[in-house]
């Protein structure tokens, strides 16, 4: 008898509950999803509160300041509440917290059953079951990213008109601020067939708008067709020919992997809406030599005039770190220009921290927190008010607005711009689902509102 065949079946006896916490990015909430869908046939449902559960998942991230300290904090409270249930709870830590710091979880905190690194949660059947049996071996951190999508189900249980679809993991890029390389792995892709068999099946279940996923997206090359490598931009042709998929976005990309084909892909993809995540990290070259992004503000720049120049209404978000290693007020001066040269839609913007086994976490000239802190406000305040004068830029446009959800008012649904803004529509809650013109009356700071067009002027 093999391990998995003792596991416990769909319907044998009474619904285990599965509660699972995600951090971080958006890789991390497709992992969920699809740690759902492995944890399904034995029998487990979704429950929205730890209390609640029979096994409760932290699916970490490494990336934001002191991600361990959070992980071992809510460790220490899931401690407490699998005492108060006599032990009748299985705890399991996955993600990239798990990768980096998998032995150490075990040591610091025994209430732990289980770690998965990003890349081996696949294997929680089997792992549940040797927990179950004698607490066997508890640690599955493997690298093998084409092991763990083979043995994933085929089908996704989605909900709603959006959905994340993973193309691509890992990062060879080795950035000195960042874990990614240690916990993800070297770049692997998809093959294109298994990418389209994915989006075919989130199609035929409602999905109208799909995000493709890579820690590195951009540097996409799985198998294509005719057996050798493809590129984002043809995987991009390929999904845009799916029925009833309407819209493609992707994150996150690197300047580096920004290919020709792939900038033309904007002009002529029209389900590839205009909208791009580009992180910079800084404006400086001398930090951006520091930190190892191997490229320049010159050639982001660049890239940004040519993105603007094939597709005028292109709408910008990037990502920011202040305070690097040796950082001086020039060289976040310099960060300031760049901000004011691109105008960011939306950006992202951090304070840097150590993380425990880069490059920059052992540089000098470790700037004083107070200096990065006030640099960051500034840098925020400046993001804010482009972000502010773009939405405001919205108002009296029509923008096709896919409807997502109910809002809070009676009647009132939320949906997205091309521009991934949520749009606040009165007397629109039947058309959740829906992609239809929207006439944008407002915009506010993180949102805008809008009002239907009357029916003889929508667009055919």
């Amino acid at each position: 008898m093999t391990d998995t065949e003792t596991l416990p079946k769909a319907g044998a006896g009474a619904p285990k509950r599965l509660f699972i916490k995600t951090y971080g990015c958006q890789m991390n909430v497709y992992d969920s999803e699809r740690m759902a869908d492995v944890l399904r046939p034995l029998g487990y449902a979704p429950t929205e509160t730890a209390e609640d559960a029979d096994f409760v998942i932290l699916n970490t991230c490494h990336i934001r300041e002191k991600a361990a300290e959070k992980v071992y904090s809510e460790l220490g409270k899931l401690r407490i509440l699998k005492e108060e249930k006599s032990g009748a709870m299985t705890i399991a830590v996955a993600g990239c917290v798990a990768q980096a710091e998998g032995e150490e979880i075990m040591r610091r905190q025994p209430a732990v059953d289980l770690v998965v690194g990003p890349q081996a949660y696949h294997q929680l059947p089997e792992l549940l079951t040797r927990t179950a049996r004698a607490r066997g071996e508890r640690i599955g951190a493997d690298f093998a990213p084409v092991d763990k999508f083979d043995a994933l189900p085929k089908a996704r249980g989605v909900q709603g008109v959006t959905a994340f679809l993973t193309v691509q993991e890992g990062c060879d890029k080795f950035c000195t601020f960042c874990v990614v390389p240690y916990t993800r792995g070297a770049e692997w892709s998809r093959p294109v067939a298994a990418i389209l068999d994915e989006a075919r099946s989130l199609a035929d279940q409602g999905v109208r708008e799909i995000t493709l996923l890579g820690q590195n997206v951009n540097a996409y090359d799985g198998e294509g067709p005719d057996g050798k490598p493809s590129s984002l931009a043809r995987l991009a042709y390929a999904l845009a020919d799916i029925p009833g998929l309407d819209r493609i976005r992707y994150t996150t990309s690197h300047p580096n992997d920004m290919s020709d084909d792939l900038i033309a892909a904007h002009a002529e993809v029209e389900a590839l809406m205009p909208y791009l995540h580009l992180p910079v990290q800084s404006g400086s070259d001398r930090i951006l030599r520091l930190m190892n992004r191997k490229h320049g503000r010159a050639k982001y720049l660049d890239l940004v005039e040519r993105l603007r120049t094939v597709r005028p209404d292109l709408a910008l978000s990037g990502d920011f770190i202040v305070g690097f290693p040796g950082e001086t007020e020039a060289d976040f001066e310099a960060t300031m220009e760049l901000v004011r040269e691109v105008r960011y839609a939306s950006a992202f913007s951090f304070m840097y921290s150590p993380r425990p086994g880069t490059p920059a976490a052992t540089m000098g000239a470790q700037v004083p927190d107070a200096v990065s802190r006030e640099r960051l406000h500034r840098l925020q305040a400046l993001l804010l008010e482009q972000q502010a004068a773009f939405n405001a830029s919205q108002a009296g446009r029509v923008l096709p607005v896919l409807f997502e959800k109910p809002g809070r008012h009676d009647d009132q649904a939320i949906g997205r711009s091309p521009y991934l803004q949520s749009v606040h529509v009165e007397d629109a809650r039947d058309l959740i689902g829906q992609i239809v013109e929207v006439e944008i009356t407002a915009g506010q700071q993180n949102s805008l509102k809008g009002r239907l067009m009357p029916r003889s002027e929508q667009a055919a």
